[in-house]
């Protein structure tokens, strides 16, 4: 994930960014993660956000288990 928010900080004038991902037991309707980019020009902020979100999604090495009543599944 820091290899992520890194790419972001080089492609946009970032100040500063957060990214904070659950990990461990969830529910439904539980939070998972927040993304957030401090910078000069709101675009830039924007920008960067989506593209953590959207790298998240490609590159970060989760992997998910979901249980159900019944049984398991990878």
């Amino acid at each position: 994930m820091a290899s992520i928010v890194e790419q972001a900080n080089q492609q946009w004038a970032l100040l500063d960014t957060l990214l904070i991902h659950r990990i461990g037991d969830v529910v439904p309707d539980d939070s998972l993660v927040l993304v957030a980019a401090w910078s000069a020009h709101r675009g830039d902020a924007f920008d960067a956000c989506r593209f953590i979100m959207e790298a998240l999604k490609k590159q970060a090495p989760f992997w998910k288990k979901e249980r159900l009543a019944s049984s398991e599944v990878r």
